[in-house]
């Protein structure tokens, strides 16, 4: 029952388009992450709180199992997307949580039109996926030896 009350950040396309024009109406500004978050840690923590000070809303694109699987390989993803998604929503930098099951949110990137584009690590804003949709791209630097590769190799 306690983690109901997170389902409800959880969202749908339908739904999301609702949530945008709300949002619009309010002329809140809409920043826009995503990624596997398949070991949540510190750095993930790090880089969704940096976004969300970005804007009015933080909207978090989660890959899909199946996505992870194509892009991390048939040992992942660890935990199920559902959980991922639930424990990116219960997180209070974190408005808007959504699937998405291709290998890359360009067309959800296009349909949500955001302000602000977020990333964590070591890319160069033109590398990353929509940067010509977004208003604006920022790149928050990884915090040194967070990373869930790092975490992962150390079980192994």
């Amino acid at each position: 029952m306690f983690l109901a009350s997170f389902q409800n950040k959880i969202i749908n396309i339908d739904q999301l388009q609702s949530c945008l024009a709300v949002s619009r109406m309010k002329n809140h500004k809409i920043v826009f992450t995503n990624g596997c978050f398949d070991v949540l840690h510190i750095g993930h923590l790090h880089t969704l709180c940096h976004a969300r000070a970005l804007g009015n809303v933080l909207i978090v694109a989660v890959n899909s199992d199946s996505s992870v699987r194509r892009l991390k390989g048939a040992s992942r993803p660890i935990h199920t997307e559902y959980n991922r998604m639930l424990l990116l929503a219960s997180m209070t930098c974190v408005d808007l949580v959504i699937l998405f099951d291709e290998d890359t949110p360009y067309d959800l990137i296009k349909k949500i039109h955001p302000d602000v584009l977020v990333k964590g690590g070591d890319y160069k804003e033109d590398e990353v996926v929509g940067y010509d949709i977004a208003i604006k791209t920022v790149i928050i630097p990884y915090l040194p030896g967070h990373s869930s590769s790092t975490i992962i190799a150390k079980l192994d």
